[in-house]
């Protein structure tokens, strides 16, 4: 055998002396053998480093490989990473690999990743639906038994199971939160593109936090990045804006990660600052980065147990699971609104204080 490719069944075949079949039904356990032969093929495959290709074993016999495909828009999101981590947590007792790859965000790339994972008849499919993606192509594989999930954002053109985090609430609160410090104008800093889903729920929440308060929707306050260098530059705008905001929203953990760098940067500490999702090191910021915190690990357990219910037979309506957020308090959603003449009504005040009296509000400083 040529040092320089991988070993076949052939090859242990040849090595025993027996069929190739013979070392199948050794390995698959299919079909008689002597104990002798066995041992025999076994040492074989340990000698050689042959390893089974099960994707071909699978087609062969027209069951599913023991894999999940996994699609998200960002390897690099720790968001999407403890998400998979979690994913993976819940299926390793049923004997399930994950599978993983980036769509970067574009439906194209989204598209062959998914083909690519159906070609190995992967077990479970779920995906965090790039924008303008469309997912009509899945309905013969998802009638036919295989369980797709959506993550973190709900798909189009496909009736199936979705698990997202309850955005619109999550930014209300945030913004509220602000609202009740006395702040009046907050600039927003929304993901790029807009019309991603939860851009949108996130700044409608923003919105509502506004009216609620009876504060006037200032389109100029709100902008859009959708990396951390973009969300320095955007906070730089704004502060730079005849009438600036007194405190900033972040659409997300990078654009937080963004707006602190600007702020320090710029020697900011007067900036009141709430961000949509935690961050590392998120104590050791002077001050504590406040938060609307997701849960990325209940996102991917739910989504996990989802689908291994439907591989084990559910047949009930395709639902939605929304996984609540959490305000968590650390200093920078505190810092005061400086004083303006005139001052805030109080009625301004008022509502979203006792918006928050019924949020979920977390004052230790640690990620969950």
């Amino acid at each position: 055998m040529a040092a320089n490719r991988r070993p076949t069944l052939a090859d242990v075949a040849r090595e025993v002396g027996v069929s190739a079949k013979t070392v199948s039904r050794v390995l698959n356990e299919d079909g008689p053998a002597s104990a002798h032969t066995r041992q025999q093929v076994l040492a074989a495959v340990a000698k050689l480093g042959f390893q089974p290709n099960l994707m071909a074993r699978n087609i062969r016999v027209g069951g599913p490989d023991t894999t999940i495909g996994l699609v998200i828009p960002d390897l690099a999101n720790p968001f999407f990473g403890a998400v998979a981590r979690s994913i993976e947590d819940t299926v390793r007792d049923r004997g399930l690999t994950l599978l993983m790859g980036s769509s970067a965000d574009d439906p194209d790339r989204e598209r062959a990743l998914t083909d690519t994972f159906l070609a190995r008849r992967i077990s479970i499919l779920m995906v965090a639906p790039a924008v303008d993606a469309t997912h009509s192509h899945l309905k013969t594989h998802r009638t036919a038994g295989l369980p797709v999930v959506f993550l973190d954002r709900p798909g189009a053109g496909l009736a199936t199971d979705s698990v997202v985090s309850s955005n619109r609430a999550g930014a209300h609160d945030g913004v509220a939160h602000l609202i009740s410090h006395g702040h009046r104008r907050i600039g927003f800093i929304g993901d790029l593109p807009t019309k991603l889903y939860t851009r949108r729920e996130r700044l409608a929440g923003y919105r509502t936090a506004l009216e609620e308060a009876g504060l006037p929707h200032d389109r100029s306050l709100v902008t859009n990045a959708h990396d951390q260098h973009g969300a320095s530059t955007a906070t730089s705008q704004l502060l730079s804006l005849p009438d600036p905001p007194t405190a900033l929203f972040a659409g997300n953990n990078l654009i937080a990660l963004g707006i602190v760098t600007e702020l320090a940067r710029s020697g900011r500490k007067d900036i009141a600052v709430v961000a949509f999702d935690d961050i590392a090191l998120a104590e050791a910021l002077e001050p504590a980065l406040t938060v609307v915190a997701q849960d990325p690990e209940e996102i991917g357990r739910a989504a996990a147990a989802t689908a291994l219910a439907r591989l084990d037979g559910d047949r009930s309506r395709a639902r939605t699971i929304t996984v609540p957020t959490r305000l968590i308090v650390r200093g920078s959603g505190e810092q005061p609104a400086p004083a303006i003449a005139g001052g805030m009504t109080g009625a301004a005040v008022a509502q979203p204080q006792n918006e928050l009296h019924r949020a979920a509000v977390d004052t230790p400083p640690q990620r969950t």
